[in-house]
């Protein structure tokens, strides 16, 4: 039975649009039920800002021991609560950042009656000391890449061009931007699957791509091991950990850039799925396939 067989009975019930299996750097198996574009690849994204803070750290711009109330002194509120001015840098990446619900998600940003968002996110409560408690939301990844953005002096995907998409092969894609212009590190990264693919190659080579070390191997374990307990698998830097051994760039709808380490393999789906666990689905029927 060819790898996808199983897979693919579900793939139109599940609203599958893309597959690509890579196996020891080599496509084994790829599947498309519609043209491969670039799609919007939703909270995936934030996995690429991670990759990002971690160039800036080793750059020297950034330490993940910088503390918010140093890092964005002109927004801190005039009055901040205790754990805010606990929150560091580190914070920002696992959804520990004290905020007790997900704020600047989808249509929240749309409805947003401001154009400067950090200073509205700063604003928001911090009821949790930082590191303790998960609570999902888009704040903190776009914090991380705002900060990386000022330090750099530059827009994201301009940071990322020579550092990481054109390594990759990846050409300039087009990223979401707040309205003050700052890429929003949470989200809305256009991506082709084969463009998640390399990126998810380029963490299962632990950040090395066709002999040039892009990330370093520490960051790419620090970043992908449990940093918070997320009551399932457990988080890292912005990459969910799942079963398996497995770890991965999750966006909304099914946009998943899996790194399966004991495989040595690489899975990238783009879906439309809104119901249904695809995710089960395919470490059911390909993962644990190969």
């Amino acid at each position: 039975m060819a790898l996808l067989d199983q897979f693919s009975r579900r793939a139109e019930e599940l609203r599958v649009l893309n597959i690509r299996v890579v196996r020891n750097g080599e496509l084994i198996a790829s599947a498309d039920w519609d043209e491969e574009i670039r799609r919007n690849q939703y909270s995936a994204s934030k996995s690429v800002t991670s990759a990002a803070v971690g160039l800036a750290v080793r750059e020297g711009l950034l330490s993940l021991d910088e503390r918010l109330v140093d890092a964005f002194p002109g927004e801190i509120p005039s009055e901040p609560s205790p754990f805010l001015g606990e929150a560091r840098l580190r914070d920002l990446l696992t959804m520990g950042l004290g905020q007790d619900r997900g704020c600047l998600m989808g249509a929240d940003r749309l409805a947003l009656d401001r154009d400067d968002w950090v200073r509205y996110s700063l604003a928001l409560p911090f009821v949790n000391k930082p590191g303790r408690v998960f609570a999902y939301s888009n704040v903190g990844p776009y914090l991380a890449g705002v900060l990386v953005q000022r330090r750099a002096g530059c827009d994201m995907v301009n940071y990322l061009m020579p550092r990481l998409f054109a390594p990759l092969g990846i050409h300039r894609p087009w990223w979401e931007c707040d309205p003050a212009g700052y890429t929003f590190g949470a989200g809305g990264l256009m991506l082709s699957v084969s463009d998640l693919a390399r990126f998810a190659q380029l963490y299962a080579w632990k950040g090395s791509w066709k002999g040039k070390q892009i990330l370093s191997p520490e960051w790419v374990e620090e970043s992908t091991a449990v940093r918070i307990d997320n009551g399932h698998e457990g988080y890292g830097y912005l990459f969910w950990r799942g079963p398996d051994n497995t770890f991965r760039a999750d966006g909304k709808y099914g946009q998943f850039g899996i790194v399966a380490p004991d495989k040595n393999a690489v899975i990238a789906v783009n879906a439309e799925n809104r119901g249904g666990d695809l995710l089960h689905h395919i470490h059911e029927t390909v993962i644990r396939a190969l």
